[in-house]
């Protein structure tokens, strides 16, 4: 009979952790803060979030001048000759010297020592659409992390509602085997005194049997909603004390009504945020490709010093003009220097690039598909969170009444058969039937909390929820 409860079931994840031993009810706010604390699922997100934080000042320094400091000091020849050459993987000696008539191996230490500063001057748009494509990156990161949030908090507040209704299903349950027990112990003090017939002990028997199997399977499922609800703290299961004052009544203000200000704030929820964050980081990726099109325009400069051990008449009528030793030939003697500006212009990106911003045309618009794909789910919840809250508060309304006429009926049927005026079968259905109004109205007093964090959900704003505590 509990069964019916795991419709009200959400779907959860998984952690773990420790927390203290409890030493008072656990409340929904102290729930929603431990896991928020604690799951891992958003520490990771806030992390990424982080990186893409880091990631604009990292896009941004990329566009810093190029700024190469080099010393090399060698030793080798320096023989000349007329012709042309190619360095295979850039590998060959830039040897300046004499072209000799023939071969020698005069060699000396040599020095070279540069700065280098390239700068792109002009990007024509590149830079500044680079760095746009990362701050879109971070505001889809965090609102990554803001939905992260909010879908964590439904699913505590839901596993917290189920646990709740488990602990209370479980207590009807235990009820209803102190109800069988005296029945049975009843029935077979009269079928020893010979009032009643010997069978009807044997199904007294069955149903205290029945009344414990199912109180069993209640305490199943309430181990199970508890161990949900450790899973989304982030803490070790365990045997939680729960709030349970606000479940036994209803909000004095119900939501039961659609109104303009949940249809408008259906654009404010994190999972459609998070969808728009998508879209616009897709047409920043989709400028910035079309910026690759562009020529740029760079600042280049250059100092350089040079040494060399070979002195300036050194050639083929003086060849001993050369001298060996390190300092001699790697002090400084010749400097020059070089500034210009460059223009670059790949004309073939015109035709490559084209596709690619095709290609990205595309994606935003599948992203914006996805976006109105998924308002319109939300709007059709939202019309049903709508009726699920007047169809909880009619049951919420209506189990008490149910709940009563079974009591009476117990207590009649009870009383006629002590006195012998009705069979076992009567007093049987009679006490199935109060067991089953018990458990409605225990799914009926949280279904009405359900059904208000449902539409919560919905439009996005748990506080909607929290306010009606």
């Amino acid at each position: 009979m509990w069964k019916p409860l795991l419709l009200l079931v959400l779907a959860v994840g998984c952690s773990s952790a420790a927390v203290k031993a409890q030493s008072r009810p656990l409340t929904l706010q102290e729930a929603l803060q431990t896991g928020l604390k604690n799951y891992q699922s958003i520490k990771a997100k806030e992390n990424y979030a982080k990186a893409a934080t880091e990631n604009i000042s990292a896009v941004k320094r990329e566009f810093l001048p190029d700024l190469n400091l080099s010393a090399q000091n060698s030793y080798g020849t320096v023989n000349g000759q007329s012709g042309t050459m190619w360095g295979y993987k850039g590998w060959s000696t830039g040897a300046s010297g004499p072209a000799l008539p023939s071969q020698n191996w005069n060699a000396a230490f040599g020095g070279l020592y540069l700065a280098n500063v390239s700068w792109d001057v002009v990007t024509f748009g590149r830079r500044t659409a680079k760095v746009d494509v990362a701050k879109e990156l971070l505001n889809t990161n965090t609102a990554d992390l803001e939905q992260e949030k909010f879908e964590q908090q439904v699913r505590i507040a839901g596993s917290y509602l189920n646990l709740l209704a488990a602990q209370r299903l479980r207590g009807s349950m235990e009820s209803n085997l102190k109800r069988a027990q005296q029945l049975q112990h009843t029935i077979i003090t009269r079928a020893l005194n010979g009032l009643t017939a010997g069978v009807d002990s044997s199904i007294a028997n069955a149903e205290v049997s029945k009344a414990k199997l199912t109180l069993i399977d209640a305490r199943n499922y309430e181990q199970a909603q508890s161990n949900k609800l450790a899973e989304m703290m982030d803490v070790p299961p365990q045997d939680f004390i729960l709030d349970s004052t606000f479940v036994t009544k209803i909000p004095n203000q119900l939501l039961e009504t659609v109104s303009a200000q949940d249809s408008s704030s259906l654009k404010q929820q994190p999972l459609l945020k998070l969808f728009g964050s998508r879209i616009s980081l897709s047409e920043a990726n989709q400028v910035f490709i079309s910026k690759n099109v562009m020529p740029r325009l760079s600042f280049m400069g250059v100092m350089q010093t040079r040494g060399s051990g070979f002195d300036d008449d050194y050639g083929a009528a003086n060849l001993n003009s050369y001298s060996q030793g390190y300092w001699a030939g790697i002090h400084p003697q010749r400097s020059n220097y070089l500034v210009g500006l460059n223009l670059s212009w790949t004309v073939t990106d015109l035709w490559r690039t084209h596709s690619q911003v095709v290609r990205q045309q595309y994606t935003t618009e599948g992203l914006k598909n996805e976006y109105n794909q998924t308002y319109s789910r939300l709007q059709h919840q939202l019309k049903l969170s709508e009726e699920q809250i007047e169809n909880a508060v009619k049951k919420y309304r209506e189990a008490p009444v149910g709940l009563k006429a079974a009591s009476d009926a117990f207590l009649q049927k009870s009383t006629l058969y002590e006195n012998g005026l009705s069979d076992i079968a009567d007093l049987s259905q009679a006490l199935y039937n109060i067991n089953r109004a018990e458990t409605e109205r225990d799914i009926a007093y949280n279904g009405v909390w359900q059904a208000i964090l449902y539409k919560s959900a919905t439009v996005g704003d748990l506080q909607l929820f929290l306010n009606q505590l």
